[in-house]
């Protein structure tokens, strides 16, 4: 049996967790099987294993490729000659909200309450998340308010709460307010 490279391991990997996204987001958290994600993606048991140990990992990935999406966005307004305030930085997180996303998210915060390594998971994102919102807004309060930059990095730091907790809403808003995919029959 031919080796998998290690580019078409990570696209196998990014595929499986699509899947379980899907799943996630259509079935819950809790009610999603293995058997599900491998029938959603297509793949054998086989493969989802040799990828992934347990649903546990699945969250995680999901976790890590919304902070990674996000992450790149923000690092790329930060990077800008001209960042975007407070206000604009929130309209563009929140136009760029997948539904699907928004229910998984919003169903891992709910298993973050009983679920150790689900907490571990989502508090290591949030937080994650937050920072580079503190860089963003440490980015403008410089580059625009000219603001020094220590006192810009420590006038960031409420900002940056606010805005991640604006952004939460908005999660929550969505996942409530948009349609789940219906399950085939």
């Amino acid at each position: 049996m031919p080796r998998l490279t290690d580019a078409r391991k990570e696209l196998r990997r990014t595929q499986i967790a699509e899947a379980a996204v899907r799943c996630f987001s259509r079935n819950g958290l809790e009610r999603t099987s293995i058997a599900d994600i491998i029938a959603e993606s297509g793949l054998s048991a086989g493969s989802i294993y040799a990828h992934y140990r347990n649903k546990a990992d699945l969250v995680q990935a999901a976790a890590r490729e919304m902070l990674t999406k996000r992450g790149g966005t923000i690092g790329e307004y930060a990077a800008a000659d001209v960042p975007p305030d407070p206000d604009e930085l929130l309209s563009r997180l929140i136009a760029a909200i997948d539904p699907t996303d928004a229910r998984v998210g919003i169903q891992t915060w709910g298993e973050a309450t009983t679920d150790p390594i689900i907490r571990d998971i989502v508090v290591d994102a949030t937080d994650r998340m937050r920072a580079m919102l503190h860089d963003c807004i440490t980015a403008w309060l410089i580059k625009v308010e000219h603001h020094e930059p220590p006192r810009a990095r420590e006038h960031a730091t409420p900002i940056a709460h606010r805005v991640m907790a604006l952004y939460q809403a908005e999660l929550l808003y969505t996942a409530l307010h948009t349609p789940t995919e219906e399950t085939p029959s």
